[in-house]
């Protein structure tokens, strides 16, 4: 037999008939009063015990052997020993299992000889054992136990007849609470008879309204779902296209690139303006279905307004038409404001933008002012112009989603007809409200009022989405025209060069992103491979062991989840680290279906920074080790820009 754990052992005894076992049970009871183990412990350790002696005897060469173990705690342990293979119930062992604190069946491999080993946990410190195995035999040698069978049996028939009184206490009680309940459900059927007839009557026209409730219940959920496919298609099949236009038009831009004409300087700059003023067009539709789905939540944070509006000046001024003055405020004294940013932000562009649009000459001015105090103090911001104004018929329509008042001001003046509809909406979520005061001829003034904090409270969890932070401002869309790049906004912290990876694999069915990004990793990487063909990619990786796979999510064939989790499965290219190149919104991306992934990178706003704090993390010495690709990590915090 393998050797049991070290401890002392305190007596052996052969088990050839019935008294043989009703000694082992009392020895076991002796021992474990003198351990300390009384009640339930004790209990279950020699009810163990007597029936697995009971159940086993009459096996030859059947022993008992009684000890004090120590496996990290001290342990009573009864271990019954036989040659051949007769084994225990399978309910004794699971009956073990559930009683004890340990048990098993084991066999030796020289002679198959059977163990069964049966143990319960004492209150002992380890270093007390040697006195305490003492002090147990010596009860033991002293008589404590010798058998007395019909002591014992006396004993079992008081411990039986106790438990068949508790069993008829039991069932006396249960007859009585049967017969109450009996007694109650004849009144309980009797009411239910009389409340049946009613609710059958009452349920016809009901079940025939439910029925059509739910009819029309499946057709707005039908609704709603193409509207979310539709704008999931929108996002991605309009977002990718323009993002190469925008980075294309970059690299053509970069002061490292050829050289281009005063002229092809200015027409590629038109071209990445006009892509620019898209993109935006695409975000402000898919955050007015946000809003309208209720899934755009403001991240309210502490907001200082100087910066704000010394970034919305700066990026506004070069939108306004010749004449026309634009005025915002340079210092302001400010109470405490608690709100989105990024939505007060939009709010004031798109309003400031509107009036400069419809404004020929004159002025465009905004002031801002609080009013009230504590719980009701209110920041307002109003926008004052000298424009074409508008007539009161159409103050409120206005505020309809893609109308426009028609008339000679909108030649020359392209619009979708959501600035207006899209920043009270903003206001709105921000708990605020959005007022247009006008007449034509004579000009607009519009007043938004602002809650110094969000009236209600915002989850501590909530995060803000990785393609829209909070402190990141936002480019203004001119009148009718492309977005500025404010010349105003410092710019942010400088990362690091990286070092230079042995080479990167990308992998994206856009072939325009393609030729983006390969310019964009040169001085990274070493070496560069391009895949348009997602279906080559795991077995192009495991050949090729590169630093780094950056991979596209939404591809023909096998799309980017699915690469993912065959790189992760196989051994020869789990190790090696993933970055994922999207074009979609932060809330379509599943993360869950992404362990381990290095970066969520959004292709809008790709820039050598973003692929440098990736690579950044990359071993560089020859043969360091690489993190493994299921290792989590934490997702970088986009720098303001």
């Amino acid at each position: 037999m393998t050797p049991g754990p070290p401890g002392h052992d305190l007596l052996t005894i052969a088990l050839r008939e019935g008294g043989d076992v009703i000694r082992l049970r009392r020895c076991t009871q002796v021992a474990c009063r003198a351990a300390g183990l009384t009640g339930s412990p004790l209990v279950r350790l020699t009810t163990v015990v007597s029936e697995a002696g009971e159940h086993l005897l009459g096996t030859p060469g059947l022993s008992a052997h009684l000890r004090l173990e120590e496996t990290g705690a001290v342990m009573m342990t009864v271990r019954l020993r036989w040659p051949g293979d007769r084994r225990p119930p399978a309910t004794l062992l699971a009956a073990a299992g559930r009683l004890l604190d340990d048990s098993g069946l084991g066999s030796s491999s020289q002679d198959g000889a059977q163990e069964l080993l049966l143990a319960q946990r004492t209150p002992v410190p380890p270093e007390s054992l040697g006195g305490l195995a003492a002090d147990v035999r010596g009860r033991l040698a002293d008589g404590d136990t010798a058998a007395d069978l019909i002591e014992a049996l006396r004993t079992q028939n008081g411990q039986l007849l106790a438990a068949l009184e508790e069993s008829q206490h039991q069932q006396d009680e249960l007859q009585r609470l049967n017969a109450e309940l009996e007694e109650t459900n004849a009144g309980v059927v009797a009411l239910y008879a009389e409340l049946a007839g009613e609710l059958e009557e009452t349920n016809t026209g009901v079940v025939a309204l439910y029925a059509e409730l739910e009819d029309k219940s499946r057709q707005l959920e039908l609704a709603n779902e193409y509207k979310t496919r539709f704008w999931a298609n929108v996002s991605h099949e309009l977002r990718s296209p323009v993002n190469s236009i925008i980075a294309l038009a970059r690299l053509l831009l970069d002061p490292s690139a050829e050289p281009l004409s005063d002229e092809q300087q200015q027409q590629v700059a038109l071209v990445q303006a006009s892509g620019s003023t898209l993109l935006a067009l695409v975000d402000e539709l898919l955050d007015v279905a946000k809003a309208e789905s209720g899934r755009l939540e403001p991240h309210p944070v502490d907001v200082d307004l100087r910066p704000l509006l010394h970034q919305l000046r700066g990026t506004l001024r070069g939108t306004a038409l010749p004449g026309v003055a634009l005025s915002v405020p340079d210092h302001v004294q400010q109470g405490p404001l608690v709100t989105d940013e990024v939505m007060l932000t939009r709010i004031l562009r798109n309003v400031l933008s509107n009036a400069l649009k419809f404004t020929p000459a004159g002025s465009v001015a905004l002031d801002v002012s609080e009013e009230g105090s504590g719980d009701d103090a209110r920041f307002v911001f109003r926008v004052r112009d000298t424009g074409v104004g508008i007539p009161a018929a159409e103050l409120e329509r206005v505020f309809e989603e893609f109308y426009q008042v028609q008339g000679p001001h909108q030649r020359g003046r392209a619009g979708t007809g959501l600035g207006l509809p899209y920043a009270r909406r903003l206001a709105e979520l921000l708990g605020g409200t959005l007022t247009l005061d006008s007449e034509a001829g004579h000009g607009t003034t519009v007043t938004f009022r602002l809650p110094a904090r969000l009236p209600w409270p915002v989850p501590q969890d909530a995060t803000t989405a990785p393609d829209d932070p909070p402190h990141r401002p936002v480019p203004p869309r001119a009148p009718g025209g492309p977005t500025v790049p404010s010349e105003a906004t410092p710019p942010g912290p400088q990362s690091p060069m990286p070092p230079v990876v042995a080479h990167v694999v990308v992998v994206d069915d856009d072939e325009a992103f393609l030729a983006v990004v390969a310019p964009l990793l040169r001085g990274l990487a070493a070496s560069v491979t391009v895949l348009s063909d997602s279906s080559r990619a795991v077995a192009t990786v495991e050949s090729q062991q590169p630093d780094l796979v950056l991979l596209d999510l939404t591809m023909p064939v096998a799309d980017g989840y699915r690469v993912h989790r065959s790189l992760a499965a196989n051994p020869r290219t789990r190790h090696i680290p993933v970055a994922v190149l999207t074009a979609l919104e932060a809330d379509q991306v599943d993360g869950s279906r992404l362990p381990g992934v290095r970066a969520v990178l959004n292709k809008s706003r790709l820039t050598p920074e973003d692929v440098t704090a990736v690579l950044a993390g990359l071993p560089t010495t020859p043969g360091a080790a690489r993190p493994h690709a299921s290792t989590p990590t934490t997702p970088r915090a986009e720098e303001p820009r």
